[in-house]
């Protein structure tokens, strides 16, 4: 195997935005940084199952259903 082939895989610390702080490994940063995060799961719509309306004021899914509402959709 080549010798300094794969990235340097190290502990981080990565901050929920509720302020909790996790350690995981990464090749992110060097050993010890701080990675905050905008989305993580605790908030994000596809883990907590909120946010599934769609906005959209006569633009393409207006459109898509308005051509397909015959089949059933």
């Amino acid at each position: 195997m080549k010798k300094d082939l794969h990235p340097d895989y190290h502990f981080i610390d990565v901050k929920m935005t509720d302020g909790t702080v996790v350690q995981m490994r990464s090749t992110w940063g060097k050993e010890g940084d701080t990675l905050s995060l905008d989305v993580d799961p605790s908030v994000h719509p596809a883990w907590t199952g909120g946010g599934t309306r769609l906005m959209d004021s006569g633009g393409r899914v207006s459109k898509f259903k308005n051509k397909y509402a015959g089949l059933g959709f």
